[in-house]
């Protein structure tokens, strides 16, 4: 089977051997089995964050196509514990928790891939993070083979990223997630307020904050149709870069930037006593858009490379799309395209988002 067929990009070599596993006890054993005789395995869920190149993968495929969402205990008061097996998808997910009235992962509608993905780079959009309602993971470690539940603090959860993201090998079983019974969905987002014509934080139904994040959603290619090639990506192919805020102030006043931190801490002062003198300033960081620095760098919606079937997508420009036969170079070509422009442009390097096999970017 090749990767063309495997992932939301549609492009990728041959994996010369697929072996799709829909129960948990059955993924632990034939993984162990698999790292024990040394080869080489690749596990992969829904495909939508990953890209290939044109060689393909000489070792095995494990496709995680575990299924099930049941209640369980240790939520606290007006909330609900739920375990969610890694091969559920995540969309189908959110679509259950707005359907049973939970609250915590509306915003995150649309969203393609698996459960078991989320944490590796804590997924976000519109306000929310898979960070704010995750619990706890069951892995399995690559390195001792050990099944064992990793609380959330374990996993360092940051923008797109985590330790699992940065190094630690293994599987992601099951996730656990904490949700809000009986609740509306919390506005955190500009953009999302505006559609919904209200203000952020205020509170609207669960199924309102859904259907208004799919259609914002579909209005910039990044719901998944198998009619429009426009939507055949991998979603955002570049992550929001962190730059200083010494940094951020030499660039266009106009530029989007979002302070985070650090913030300064809270001190506690004693009556009576006078406060200590305040510590020095420390710098913080500041988020940029990914999409506003591409689009000024020069590179726009729609744009190809000369004779290239890869390109930005007409209604997104952090979506790199396939149009129709494209291949893993032709889209990497592009993403190296685009990284230099931005680069040169404004000394900001673009990080990719997707995992990248067999291909420099």
């Amino acid at each position: 089977m090749r990767f063309s067929e495997l992932t939301t990009l549609r492009v990728g070599g041959d994996a010369a051997e697929v072996i799709e596993v829909t129960d948990a006890a059955d993924l632990v054993q034939r993984a162990r089995e698999l790292w024990g005789r040394g080869d080489e395995v690749l596990v992969l869920g829904g495909g939508s964050n990953l890209l290939v190149g044109d060689d393909g993968f000489d070792g095995t495929v494990l496709r995680v196509a575990t299924r099930g969402i049941r209640e369980i205990d240790g939520a606290a008061p007006g909330r609900v514990r739920l375990r969610v097996e890694a091969g559920e998808s995540w969309d189908g997910f959110v679509r259950h928790t707005v359907e049973r009235g939970l609250g915590g992962v509306e915003a995150l509608s649309g969203i393609p891939g698996s459960v078991g993905a989320s944490p590796v780079q804590n997924i976000g959009a519109y306000g929310q993070e898979v960070a704010a309602t995750l619990v706890a993971i069951e892995f399995l470690d690559y390195l001792t083979g050990e099944q064992s539940r990793m609380p959330a603090a374990e996993l360092d959860l940051g923008y797109r990223t985590s330790v699992l993201k940065r190094g630690r090998q293994g599987i992601v079983l099951a996730v656990e997630f904490d949700l809000e019974r009986d609740a509306d969905g919390a506005v955190g987002y500009p953009q999302l307020a505006r559609a919904l014509g209200v203000e952020v934080g205020d509170r609207v139904p669960l199924a309102t904050v859904r259907d208004t994040v799919l259609a914002l959603r579909r209005s910039k290619g990044m719901v998944l149709d198998d009619a429009d090639p426009d939507t055949w990506s991998a979603g955002s192919f570049f992550t929001n870069p962190i730059v200083r805020e010494n940094f951020a102030r030499g660039l266009p006043a106009d530029a989007p930037r979002w302070p985070i931190g650090p913030e300064q801490p809270d001190v506690a002062v004693p009556l009576g006593e006078q406060p200590a003198a305040p510590a020095p300033p420390v710098e913080g960081s500041v988020k940029l858009s990914a999409a506003w620095l591409i689009e000024h760098a020069g590179v726009s919606r729609g744009f190809r490379l000369p004779g290239s079937r890869a390109a930005i997508s007409s209604k997104h420009t952090l979506a790199l799309t396939n149009t129709g036969g494209a291949t893993a170079e032709e889209i990497a070509a592009l993403a190296r395209y685009v990284r230099m422009r931005v680069l040169s442009e404004f000394g900001v390097l673009l990080h990719p988002e997707p995992v990248v096999i067999g291909l420099d970017l």
